[in-house]
């Protein structure tokens, strides 16, 4: 039992951390401060456990909850995406008379979710790090309560998130029946000695469309868009990170261990679904006005290169998962970058992210169209930023994995190029355009300044020196 304790203590010391989280809002009402500084020590002291944990591997609950070097990689990525998260958005809440303490709480929750996520063997801890990790994304996308548009992205969000669960959860409960086991390694071992059954093609046609739903894989990405223009934009900026980075861990687990000996059947399926969220994701980008909107398409472009991964891993490449990784750490840090600066230009309520807005800021706000430029970069794929050698590592595994692989990298490739346009369209209006009229008021408080500068770090870090992490990731997939 004090074995079981001191492997969980990750994911006790969140649970506690978000109990504390709101107990400090009862004791000190009205102060957005107290319940940041609480969850950010929570923060603290999870990191320290699993930095802890990472050398070593611990097992508990009968098996089924795993802790080492994987959980440590996905908890520490979920702690900085959560840490960003809670720096950048007190100021834009305030302004607005949002409370902080229950979005701190709400978060704390969803990265117990991942942790469990990240450390689960087993199918039915799987499927319930999934859900604990995705529910509170439900209820920040109405975070905004008092606009319809969050209302109404919310609502998709939930109801399409909702039946996505189900539908997961039914090819779940198959793929048990057709196994006998619940453990995702024995799954493999049952699946790698028997033939292919009809019971198996329904347990992967059920999988395959409700992870589909989770990670916004294109057709199954109407959601996207709405929940995350509705969403206050810096909870847009957690949504469009952290619930993706724990999805492709679900994608991990359950095709490329558990379901293996099945890739000859499903390689060709998510071939398809990649080339079409990353050309489809990448057009509508295109036609965007709405720097926010923009952003939310492009997300659902980096899902369709997340995948190449994926297929990379399945067709047997060691280092699919790697890449996967590795571009999930990189695409956190920019991505929450970018959202990061949209929320400074909302500092005030009504302020909107046209494209006409940040006209001619890099004059008036250099510091911040700066920042702005390296994040788009960096989304872009521009060496040396961490953008770059993220797609690089999974377009060089998918053309060693060789076969359809390489048709999909081919086709990143040539949508890595598309995705240039609109990136660097921004950068075209922060610098080569008139300044806006009236003039944009950017809010820079200190705390919305560490994130941003934590998020300029992470990227320019990454693609500076990306060697280190690559290795580490390989050593903890090998232990």
């Amino acid at each position: 039992m004090n074995n079981d304790l001191l492997t969980l203590a990750p994911l006790i010391t969140v649970v506690l951390g978000a109990i504390a989280v709101l107990a400090s809002d009862m004791i000190t009402p009205n102060r957005n401060h107290a319940p940041v500084a609480v969850a950010l020590a929570a923060l603290g002291a999870t990191a320290a456990l699993l930095i802890n944990q990472g050398g070593t591997t611990a097992s508990a609950l009968g098996g089924s909850y795993v802790a080492g070097p994987f959980v440590a990689f996905v908890g520490l990525l979920g702690i900085s995406i959560v840490a960003i998260t809670l720096l950048i958005a007190p100021a834009y809440l305030a302004a607005r008379k949002y409370p902080t303490a229950e979005l701190a709480a709400t978060l704390l929750f969803a990265l117990a979710g991942a942790i469990l996520l990240g450390a689960a063997t087993d199918l039915i801890t799987l499927f319930i790090g999934l859900e604990l990790m995705v529910i509170p994304g439900y209820v920040l996308a109405g975070y905004a309560k008092r606009d319809p548009l969050s209302t109404e992205g919310a609502v998709k969000y939930f109801l399409l998130g909702s039946f996505s669960s189900a539908i997961l959860l039914f090819g779940i409960v198959v793929l048990w029946g057709v196994a006998g086991t619940a453990s995702l390694s024995r799954i493999a071992t049952v699946l790698a000695s028997g033939e292919a059954n009809a019971g198996l093609a329904v347990a992967l046609a059920l999988i395959t469309t409700g992870s589909a739903f989770k990670i916004a894989a294109v057709p199954f990405h109407y959601w996207t868009p709405d929940a995350y223009q509705g969403s206050p934009t810096p909870i847009t900026g957690y949504l469009s990170v952290g619930p993706k980075v724990g999805a492709f861990v679900l994608l991990i687990k359950l095709f490329v261990i558990a379901l293996a000996p099945l890739a000859t059947l499903w390689i060709p399926v998510m071939v398809v679904l990649a080339a079409a969220t990353m050309t489809l994701g990448n057009l509508v980008a295109l036609t965007q006005s709405n720097v926010k909107r923009m952003l939310a398409y492009s997300s659902i472009a980096h899902t369709g290169y997340l995948m190449v991964g994926i297929v990379a891993a399945g067709a047997g490449e060691a280092a699919g998962i790697a890449g996967i990784l590795f571009y999930a750490a990189a695409y956190a840090f920019m991505n929450l970058g970018a959202f990061a600066f949209l929320t400074a230009l909302q500092g005030r309520p009504g302020a909107t992210t046209q494209l006409s807005d940040l006209a001619g800021l890099g004059r008036k706000h250099p510091r911040m169209a700066i920042l702005a430029t390296i994040f788009l970069l960096s989304l872009t794929g521009i060496p040396p930023t961490a953008g770059f050698f993220a797609k690089t590592y999974v377009i060089l595994a998918a053309v060693q994995a060789g076969g359809p692989a390489t048709i999909l990298a081919v086709i990143a490739v040539l949508n890595a190029a598309i995705a240039a346009f609109y990136y660097l369209r921004v950068i075209v209006y922060l610098f080569m355009r008139d300044p806006a009229e009236p003039a944009v008021q950017v809010a820079e408080g200190p705390m919305l300044r560490a994130g941003l500068l934590i998020a300029a770090i992470g990227t320019v870090a990454l693609g500076l020196a990306p060697t280190p992490i690559i290795e580490a990731v390989i050593q903890a997939l090998a232990k």
